[in-house]
Formats: C-alpha cells, sequence, structure tokens
C-alpha cells in the first residue's frame, strides 16, 4: 500500500550489497516489505523467523544451514536475537564474492537498532547497507488515495495495526499489547535488567515529558537509580526506535548553549496511551497538546529527511530558541518553529536563534492549511505543505 521509495531503496541495496538489513520497530512491517521485495529479487528465497523454536533451531550449526543456501536469497526475521551470527555471515559472504556471486545473499530484519545489534558492523563493514523502515508517515499517507486522516494519524500514531484498526477502541487496545510485548519481552532480552514495572514507569514519566529537554538527575531520583542507569534505560528505548534523543546545536557561537537533549516518543499514538487521551476531543482539551503536537510533526519531518542532513534543536540559557534545525548540502540551514495555533506568531528569541545559526531558511509549522509570510524571510506552512517542499530537497 506504501512505503514504495523504501521499497525501491531495498531493492538497489539488495542489488549492490552482499548483506543487507532493513531495521524498525516491532511490527511496523519489516516482513511484509522484504517478502515482497523478495518476488522481484530473481532467485529463490528462504525465509527464517528467528522468534519461531524450530527456524532457531535450524541455526544450531548456523554455518552447515546457510551452506545449503547458496546462491539463495536468504531473509532472517528477529536477527538481533543470535547477533554471534554476523561472524559467520562475513566468511560465507567473501566465499560467495570469490565464487563470482555479486547480488544480495542475506536481507537481515531487526526491531532493534545496528548499535544493538552486536558488532554488525565491525564484522561486516563494507559488507551490509543499513536501511531503516519507519511507521505510516503523514506524506506518504496523504499520496496514497488519499489515506491520510491525520487526525486519526496523530491520535493513533503510524504503527499500521494501531492506524487502520478498525475503531479507536481497537487501536487503544493493540497499542496497549504493543507496549507490553516491549517491556515484557523485548527489552528484557537485549536491553539492561530493568523489571517491567520500572521501565513501565520510566516510559510513562518521558511521555508526560515529551519534547522537553531530558533532565537525567531527575528522572533517576524519581526511580531510584542513578544518572548513568537512567541514560542507559533511556539509550535502550532508543536503540528500539520508541524513543529519539534529539541534540542540542554544536556550531560555532559564543552564547551558552543547552547541553542535554531532547526527548521524543516517536510515535504519537504510543505517548497518547501513556497519557490515557483515547480519543481526537480528549487531546485537544489535553495540556500535552502543544508537546504532542511538536513530537508528531518533528517525527514527521525527521522521517523524511536523508543521511546528508543533520538534525538538532537550538536553545540558550537567554531563551533563543529553534525547535528544530536541519543542517543539508550547500550550506543551507533550515530553522524549523512547530506551532499549534491557527495564527502562529513567533517570539524574537526565535530571529535571534535564526542569526546566530545564519539560518538559509526559516518555517514556521503549524497545523493550518494556508501559506504566508511573516517577519525576516519566515514562512509560514502546514504541515504537509512543508513535507513537500522538504521532500523536493532529499
Amino acid at each position: 500500500m506504501v512505503k514504495r521509495l523504501l521499497l525501491k531503496k531495498l531493492m538497489i541495496a539488495l542489488q549492490n550489497m552482499p548483506v543487507v538489513a532493513l531495521l524498525g520497530s516491532r511490527q511496523v512491517g519489516k516482513t511484509t516489505l522484504a517478502l515482497e521485495v523478495s518476488k522481484f529479487i530473481g532467485k529463490e528465497t528462504v525465509y527464517l523467523d528467528l522468534e519461531l523454536d524450530s527456524d532457531l533451531a535450524k541455526l544450531s550449526d548456523a554455518e552447515a544451514y546457510l551452506r545449503r543456501c547458496e546462491s539463495k536469497l536468504l531473509i532472517i526475521d528477529e536477527v538481533q536475537r543470535k547477533p554471534d551470527l554476523f561472524r559467520l555471515l562475513r566468511g560465507l559472504v567473501d566465499m560467495r564474492k570469490r565464487a563470482g556471486e555479486r547480488t544480495a545473499h542475506f536481507l537481515l530484519l531487526g526491531s532493534a537498532s545496528r548499535d544493538l545489534i552486536q558488532h554488525s558492523s565491525e564484522t561486516l563493514a563494507g559488507r551490509i547497507r543499513f536501511l531503516e523502515l519507519s511507521p505510516f508517515s503523514a506524506l506518504e499517507l496523504s499520496r496514497e488515495n488519499s489515506l491520510l486522516d491525520m487526525e486519526k494519524h496523530w491520535l493513533r500514531g503510524g504503527l499500521p495495526d494501531s492506524y487502520l484498526s478498525a475503531s479507536n477502541d481497537e487501536s487503544w487496545a493493540w497499542r496497549g499489547d504493543f507496549i507490553s510485548s516491549y517491556i515484557e519481552r523485548d527489552i528484557p532480552l537485549m536491553g539492561p535488567h530493568i523489571s517491567a514495572t520500572t521501565m513501565r514507569r520510566l516510559w510513562s514519566m518521558l511521555a508526560h515529558n515529551n519534547s522537553q529537554q531530558v533532565n537525567y538527575s531527575k528522572l533517576g531520583e524519581s526511580l531510584g537509580v542513578s544518572y548513568k542507569t537512567i541514560k542507559s534505560y533511556i539509550d535502550t528505548l532508543t536503540d528500539f526506535y520508541m524513543v529519539r534523543q534529539l541534540q542540542p546545536w554544536s556550531g560555532n557561537t559564543k552564547k551558552r548553549l543547552v547541553k542535554a537533549p531532547k526527548l521524543y516518543l516517536r510515535d504519537s499514538g504510543l505517548m497518547h496511551r501513556f497519557l490515557t487521551i483515547t480519543d481526537f476531543e480528549s487531546l485537544l482539551g489535553h495540556p500535552a497538546i502543544g508537546a504532542s503536537w511538536e513530537g508528531y510533526v518533528v517525527e514527521q519531518i525527521l522521517n523524511q529527511v536523508s543521511d546528508r542532513w543533520r538534525s538538532s534543536f537550538y536553545r540558550t540559557s537567554a531563551q533563543a530558541e529553534v525547535d528544530l534545525i536541519l543542517e543539508g548540502p550547500n550550506q543551507q540551514v533550515w530553522a524549523i518553529e512547530v506551532k499549534r495555533s491557527l495564527a502562529p506568531t513567533v517570539s524574537k528569541g526565535f530571529y535571534y536563534a535564526c542569526t546566530d545559526i545564519k539560518a538559509t531558511h526559516r518555517f514556521v509549522v503549524y497545523p493550518g492549511g494556508d501559506t504566508f509570510p511573516l517577519a525576516e524571510g519566515t514562512e509560514v506552512m502546514g504541515l504537509l505543505s512543508f513535507l513537500d517542499v522538504l521532500h523536493a530537497e532529499m
């Protein structure tokens, strides 16, 4: 239905790299996309799901099994469950390369980041390409037969089973099960040793502090753990694609800049589940609506940004601030402010910040549909209009 652009990128990667890793959160559609692309790859495909004991058992003697799959594309799902596989893949890839086989041999699917899938970048350096599959985005849904209902997308988030649920109640129940699955199974498997109760409390606290700078010490005190421990817990949620850490701008300036990252729950639907926001009317009346809108907009934007661009935020001790900065080729610096109001205005602090970072483009993204100018070259745009402009630059 969607993800056509990523399907094309995946095809190109499989034609040029011996190993491709498709990463993203659980239930985001990695398996569906992998099986779809296997129809066009031009070689026999074998699929293993390492969550199944029967498939995991096939790799008890992994080298013997993988040698049987020569000349085939082997898709290995939930590969983070067997991180020691990467060392073996390196030898097999090199052996096939010497035999003159150039197209992809292995398509790895994982629900954890490349950093958490241990040693893959070291053992497969120069042999692997990483691609990330994100949940449904507002831009792709709007382009696919007008599937986008932005209020529903913002409320339920972009995870396919949540967004496409028959009702808000079904979506609500699904998101609850999804959270429990991560807390009780996935995180204990690969993350730190942390109780399900503590992780749920932390995740809920992050939802209540969405779009704010993180205070590790304060969070640690609330949970009775140290600064370093709480940081490792948040890093784990980041590794599982549940949290995004937006780093502060690090360019040259004499101003005193804040140093802590801003934290966002990447899926707005999961944030609303933790805040007990069950429908759109409840969201409109909730004190967290501004933070929720900022998080939603930032995630939609960053889902479209290529790896040629760098993202950050800017804030000084004097409260000069830009919600999101994008730095791209040709010294482009985009300053983006997110506003929930239908009649948005920006403070002097935004203009001061734009001067500090030498912004070449200035935008305010708001929920309306019109585009109009503000002072000093600042353009106010609706989210979809802005995503169209951004997409053209990528």
